[in-house]
Formats: C-alpha cells, sequence, structure tokens
C-alpha cells in the first residue's frame, strides 16, 4: 500500500470517528452513507473500459481536501458491512422453460442461512445430472445473474440443476460476498461453510456424486469460487473463476481495494488444499480491460493451482464477434485439462458472452457460460 493512500484512509478514518465528529463532519458522513457508490466489486460493464495501463495514474496525496479522500474511499465503503449504497440488482425473472422449475429456497446450517434460488431441468428436474453452484457479484441478485448468465439455459441442454444463493445487504452493504475476510476464506466456517454446507444437501437430495458437482462466481463470486475450489476439493469437481480474485488476496477492506487495483502481491496467496478426491479443475475468464479487478490476478490464480513458473501446455488465440481473446490450456499426463486461462481482449468487468437482461454483462466475446459448462463436463463425459 502507498504511503500515501494509506494516509488518506487514516485521516479519513480519524475524521469520521463518532467521538470527533463536527458539524460539518456529520455532513458529510450522511452524504457518504447516501452515495450510490461504485462497488469495488461490481461489474463495471456499462462503464467505458478502461485498460489496465491506465490504473497507474498517481494517487491523490494525503494532503488534499476530504474530498479527495472521500473519492478514494468510495471503494473501500461498498466493501464495509453497515454502509449503505444505492446500487440495485436489475429486477429480472429470468424465462423458464415449460416442465423446468425455478424454485425460491432457504438453506439453514451451523455456520448460517442465506435464501436461493434452484433451477431444474426440464428433462432431468428429479434427478439431474449434475449441480452448479452459481456465486453472483456485489449489488447482484441470484435473477439478475440467472439473467445475465444465462446459465439456466445452458444447464438445460445438459440436464443440470443450478443453484444461486443470495448474498444481501444484512451481510454486506453491497451484497458482496465476503471473500476478503479471514473468517470467510477457510474450510469449515463463514460463508465458505454455508455454501458448502447447501451442495451437501443438495447433491444428497438428488444424488449427484463429487464428480458432476461444480462452482462458478463473477467478481466477488469469483473470489468465493476460489476460496471454494482450494479448500473443499472434495465437494467441487471443477470451479470457473469469472473476473475474480485469489484466495488470500486480502485479509481487510484496505488490503481488498489495493489487490483490486494493483493486483494481488505473490506472498500473499494462500496454497491450494490437496484433496484425496484429485484436484479441482479450474477455467477461468478475466477481461484485459478490468479497471475493477486488475487482471493480473488471474494469473495469480493460476500460480496458485499448477505452481509459479508452469507453462501452458497449448497456448491458443482465437476471436469471436470480433473480440479477441488468448485461452491457455494447461493438461495432465493423461491429456486431461486441468485448467484453463481465457484472457478476453477490451472486455472490462463483465460477464463474457452475457445476456442484456441482466446486469454487468458484454455480449461480445466468448461465451463464459456455455464454455464453463463445456470444461465442468469434459472429465465426466
Amino acid at each position: 500500500m502507498t504511503r500515501s493512500f494509506a494516509a488518506a484512509l487514516r485521516r479519513a478514518n480519524r475524521l469520521m470517528r463518532p467521538a470527533k465528529l463536527t458539524k460539518s463532519a456529520k455532513s458529510i458522513q450522511k452524504m457518504m452513507t447516501g452515495l450510490m457508490v461504485k462497488s469495488a466489486l461490481a461489474p463495471l460493464a456499462a462503464l467505458k473500459p478502461k485498460t489496465a495501463k491506465s490504473r497507474k495514474a498517481a494517487l491523490p496525496k494525503a494532503g488534499r481536501t476530504l474530498g479527495a479522500v472521500i473519492k478514494q474511499l468510495r471503494v473501500a465503503q461498498s466493501l464495509m458491512p453497515g454502509a449503505r449504497t444505492g446500487a440495485k440488482a436489475r429486477l429480472v425473472s429470468p424465462s423458464v422453460p415449460a416442465g423446468a422449475q425455478y424454485l425460491s429456497r432457504t438453506h439453514r446450517s451451523a455456520a448460517g442461512s442465506r435464501g436461493y434460488k434452484l433451477y431444474l431441468p426440464a428433462s432431468h428436474s428429479k434427478r439431474p445430472k449434475g449441480l452448479i453452484l452459481m456465486l453472483h457479484g456485489c449489488t447482484q441478485s441470484p435473477d439478475d445473474f440467472a439473467a445475465g448468465t444465462n446459465m439456466n439455459a445452458m444447464a438445460e441442454k445438459h440436464g443440470l440443476a443450478v443453484a444461486y444463493p443470495a448474498q444481501t445487504g444484512s451481510h454486506n452493504a453491497a451484497s458482496c460476498w465476503n471473500w476478503f475476510k479471514p473468517g470467510d476464506q477457510l474450510r469449515g466456517a463463514g460463508e465458505p461453510a454455508i455454501l458448502a454446507s447447501l451442495v451437501r444437501k443438495l447433491t444428497k437430495e438428488f444424488g449427484i456424486d463429487r464428480d458432476t458437482t461444480f462452482v462458478a462466481g463473477l467478481s466477488a463470486g469469483g473470489a468465493m469460487t476460489a476460496t471454494l475450489a482450494d479448500v473443499y476439493p472434495d465437494i467441487f469437481a471443477a470451479a470457473g473463476v469469472h473476473s475474480g480474485l485469489p484466495r488470500g488476496a486480502a485479509r481487510d477492506v484496505l488490503s481488498a481495494v489495493m489487490a483490486m487495483r494493483n493486483g494481488a502481491a505473490p506472498f500473499d496467496i494462500a496454497p491450494v488444499i490437496s484433496g484425496s478426491s484429485g484436484p479441482v479443475r479450474r477455467i477461468i475468464f478475466h477481461g484485459d480491460a478490468d479497471s475493477t479487478v486488475h487482471p493480473s490476478n488471474a494469473s495469480m490464480i493460476v500460480s496458485a493451482a499448477v505452481g509459479t513458473g508452469t507453462q501452458p501446455t497449448k497456448v491458443r488465440k482465437r476471436s469471436v464477434r470480433g473480440r479477441g481473446y488468448t485461452r491457455s490450456e494447461y493438461t495432465s499426463a493423461d491429456g486431461v485439462a486441468q485448467l484453463e486461462l481465457w484472457m478476453i481482449e477490451g472486455t472490462g468487468h463483465a460477464w463474457s458472452g452475457g445476456r442484456a437482461a441482466g446486469s454487468y454483462t458484454d455480449a461480445e466475446g466468448p461465451d463464459a457460460s456455455a464454455q464453463m459448462i463445456r470444461f465442468f463436463l469434459a472429465k465426466s463425459a
């Protein structure tokens, strides 16, 4: 963390402490809590994309006015429990084909509870062929995420069930999964334990085994996906991380902001936990113009999974609908793809190939949903 940025944050914190609030500071605090902040992890596809290089601009100096400090804190504010944001998920309802079901449920466990939506395909509503846990990004909802990713339609083709757990404002101000908290980066604790418990419940209910159980997410959901893949290799066979960060990239709000802004530091990345069931295969998508979560975080996820310095088995450069991308594949000795890294040219912080019906999507570029399912099922097919 740069000294100027750290100093600015400390100065703002001092000014915002209740015991020292002046009339003007109270006014500023009220303004801050009412701001429609750009969530630090909320996908920003609606904004004009910026290249990674553009974020090397100088940070504001600590000696500037409180107004400049507040601008620096907008990103951090959205991660702070107790703050308020004006950003809202789109009120959408994903289409459901005849015979399929889209259910509203609540899961309760010792670690906590969450509401969730469950899609059951028409062809296999009683016994789905597999399950995908889908984790939305900040300010999104299960319905919004389902509509934007079009994952229900993709899952219908393959007879898969899809669960969309909901993170709400009572758990995080911007409805972000709390990937940056140490207590939510471990096995058997916090949000990972809640989500793992939900998956165990559903796989037992529908008779689904580990080889056809998958997890995917965007942004904060992508970061939590990386955590689940790391700490629950006995539950998930494969994971799809879109515009996320590696487990251990942050330990609090401030380090989260820095990891998103500059990329995670290699020495902060937590090692992947090896399970007796075999490694969790991973497919990673990231836009190289992402100005919310630095693109270098994708390579950090790769390094944590396959080791620093490991070279891809194959690198392909292609384009679709005028959008170029690089696909790097890492395969095992038996030829099975253990990891794929997709870097999409000119894409910001948005679901590649997504639908405009949902928020924070980019219709151009490869279809991340279709490619994730293709990757998930490659070994089990």
